[in-house]
């Protein structure tokens, strides 16, 4: 299933009003880790798998990457990329990212932000990146970490007064899809273990560098209003490999 949640109108004004839609990469509480993995991107050719705004497609230009190449499902996400980028070395391409079919060796870096939880044949898609990158690419993205996607029910139990009591966990063998809310209800996801994350990349013939499970900077612990939960189970989960 090739959900495009994204171009439903409800959906996208909720998205829109979000913190990291509005402000960016700075807004979002891994970008300082997922930052810390990517390789020099100076003279590369990038590719971004659900770009969404085109936030890391605008980044990677800024630290001098020759040519970037931003995939999305979503009409609404791509007109909206469009009006924030003005440079011709950044081309949007709308398709679902399962549906990539570049040629051998084009890319230098991979990346996707949040994007691959949407995606049902997770290890095909680890083929088609690994085909598409030139030996010694990077490939770095980030998924909403297999404790947070375990359930349906994306959400902490309460108590009767409304306090966190703590994250469950359950079904966590049971792999696939997952009817989630997030903005709006109705969205599929689709869970899998890490262990599956790890397999699909050594089956498709990477190495892999890096693994976090990343924690909110100080700077939004103190300035964000309940960010200080996001410390008691792991929201993100960021993978660093190599071709």
């Amino acid at each position: 299933m090739k959900q495009n949640k994204y171009d439903d109108h409800t959906f996208f004004s909720a998205y829109s009003q979000m913190s990291r839609s509005i402000n960016g990469l700075e807004a979002a509480g891994e970008w300082h880790v997922f930052q810390s993995l990517l390789p020099d991107l100076r003279d590369k050719s990038v590719l971004d798998l659900g770009c969404g705004y085109g936030w890391h497609c605008l980044y990677a230009r800024e630290q001098q990457a020759s040519s970037v190449i931003g995939v999305d499902i979503s009409e609404k996400m791509l007109q909206k990329a469009r009006e924030l980028t003005s440079d011709p070395a950044i081309t949007y391409l709308q398709m679902p990212i399962e549906d990539i079919d570049f040629p051998s060796e084009q890319f230098d870096v991979v990346i996707s932000s949040l994007a691959f939880h949407y995606v049902e044949a997770f290890a095909d898609l680890c083929k088609k990146v690994y085909d598409c990158l030139k030996p010694g690419g990077s490939f770095i993205f980030s998924v909403e970490h297999p404790i947070f996607t375990s359930r349906n029910e994306q959400d902490w139990h309460y108590d009767n007064e409304g306090n966190n009591l703590h994250w469950p966990v359950d079904h966590y063998q049971a792999e696939g899809m997952r009817n989630t809310s997030f903005l709006t209800d109705n969205v599929i996801k689709y869970h899998r273990t890490i262990a599956t994350y790890f397999n699909a990349l050594l089956d498709a013939g990477f190495t892999i560098k890096a693994v976090s499970e990343p924690e909110p900077s100080e700077e939004m612990l103190e300035t964000v209003a309940g960010m200080k939960d996001e410390l008691r189970r792991p929201m993100f989960l960021i993978i660093a490999a190599v071709k």
